[in-house]
């Protein structure tokens, strides 16, 4: 293995630089973009629990809010109770916003590895198959296994870019669809929650 590494020249540094950032940030999503650590569906019926009890207070706001994403945004719209629906949304909204984007993180940069992979190790086939005709026009082309081993040698990092860039593309789909879900579960939670502050204001106004 590491005689294909040297052989294929210094453009399969940054190959396999790609290589090691893409495993780390797939590893580190994989982690990271979990349900039950983003949106748990258990959070609403907690609130109404809590609700019912009478004690929906600051400092539960403030335990839900560090709960999780999830907790954030429905705390964001539990802090503006009394005020109108829009204003809810709004606040909701601006709060998920934000967590979808950092859902999103790292994610541009492992779309680029798997764009700029197979770039990279056609340039780097390109950088040797100039090698291969300047020695052909030094030694002449008597020496078949001389040009057959350069031109192997010229397509090694085209094979290292695709191996890098078809995971990579991969798995960037799939974590994008992953934050997709996530971001649907989120809006429905909101959603229902919102339903739920209404129809306690409804029910509040009418006894």
């Amino acid at each position: 293995m590491l005689e294909i590494v040297i052989a294929g020249g210094w453009l399969m540094l940054p190959i396999l630089l790609g290589s090691a950032v893409a495993l780390a940030i797939v590893a580190e999503r994989f982690w990271s973009l979990r349900q039950e650590r983003i949106a748990p569906l258990h959070l609403l019926e907690q609130i109404k629990q809590w609700s019912q009890k009478g004690r929906l207070s600051p400092k539960h706001l403030d335990a839900l809010q560090s709960h999780s994403p999830m907790g954030r945004i429905l705390a964001a719209g539990l802090k503006q109770v009394g005020k109108p629906r829009a204003d809810i949304r709004a606040a909701m909204e601006e709060v998920a916003n934000q967590e979808v984007h950092d859902m999103e993180r790292f994610l541009s940069t492992l779309g680029t590895i798997a764009a700029i992979s197979p770039l990279l190790g056609l340039l780097g086939t390109v950088v040797g198959m100039i090698e291969v005709f300047t020695a052909l026009m030094l030694h002449g082309s008597g020496d078949t296994a001389l040009l057959a081993g350069g031109i192997s040698k010229a397509l090694i990092t085209t094979a290292a870019g695709l191996c890098v860039a078809i995971p990579a593309m991969f798995f960037h789909r799939m974590l994008l669809r992953r934050v997709d879900e996530i971001a649907v579960s989120m809006e429905t939670q909101a959603a229902e929650l919102l339903s739920w502050l209404t129809d306690v204001e409804n029910e509040s106004k009418g006894a």
